[in-house]
């Protein structure tokens, strides 16, 4: 399950999405997440299913990788949908045991918060997958570049989530390296109940938590080092400018937004 983590990783291929601007990805992002919360009706997810499998053509990047993404989350999923399942009201009651009740309501919430969670990993991912932290960091401090002008710290914003993003696969490969000298000395993380495996996870924890230390440490130290201090000044090798494709992918989340809005206030 540790290497099905794909939110953080980058996946290196030439396709449309990977030469978008990262501040269009970003919004992007941002508006398909929107649309995923107006949606109230399943003409809405089935246009949001179309538009996402769009993306992923778009990406070039396997489905396979992507939906193996879904595994590392896929106990939040369970919880969400069951607490969606059993605690909505409704008039309808399709089965009712002990002090559990499951109406129609509630199934057809259950479904679409399922839906809605799937398509939310899955459509972050699909961003991090086709952007390097770098572009990330640029995208971010210039699309919210205007927040200078009220002192919000937008640089080193943006590059504690490029870090951040940055450490995922760092993390993931050393939880891997201590789960396999673990296992070399005997430990056993499969078997037994699941208390028994939070347990078992333990003697993990401990070690990754100093390496996620000593890797921090590191970093700031290197920083100062090199007379680091923020975003005051600072060129870029690459500066971002908006391609004819940009304008293009803009007008199609801003028309896929309004279908979704068109379809949920009419159905």
């Amino acid at each position: 399950m540790i290497r099905d983590i794909t939110i953080g990783q980058y996946y290196q291929t030439d396709s449309l999405l990977h030469r978008l601007d990262p501040r269009t990805k970003l919004m992007g992002t941002l508006v398909f997440i929107v649309s995923l919360f107006i949606a109230g009706n399943w003409l809405c997810y089935a246009l949001a299913a179309v538009w996402l499998a769009g993306m992923i053509r778009l990406s070039r990047v396997p489905v396979s990788f992507i939906v193996r993404g879904l595994k590392a989350v896929m106990i939040l999923l369970l919880i969400s949908v069951g607490f969606n399942l059993f605690l909505t009201n409704g008039e309808t009651v399709l089965v009712h045991f002990w002090i559990f009740r499951i109406t129609l309501e509630g199934l057809r919430q259950a479904f679409f918060m399922a839906l809605r969670l799937i398509f939310l990993i899955m459509g972050s991912s699909l961003m991090t997958l086709t952007t390097t932290p770098n572009q990330l960091t640029d995208g971010l401090e210039t699309g919210l570049g205007f927040l200078k002008k009220v002192r919000v710290p937008i640089h080193e914003i943006a590059m504690m989530m490029s870090i951040a993003l940055r450490f995922i696969p760092i993390l993931i490969e050393e939880t891997d390296k201590i789960m396999k000298a673990q296992m070399a000395r005997g430990a056993d993380f499969e078997s037994g109940n699941l208390i028994q495996r939070a347990k078992a996870l333990v003697p993990i924890l401990v070690p990754l938590f100093i390496s996620a230390f000593r890797r921090a440490t590191d970093l700031a130290m290197a920083m100062e080092a090199r007379c680091y201090h923020g975003g005051e000044e600072r060129t870029r090798m690459k500066p971002l400018v908006y391609a004819s494709r940009d304008r293009l992918t803009y007008l199609a989340f801003f028309v896929y937004l309004g279908a979704m809005i068109a379809l949920n206030w009419i159905f």
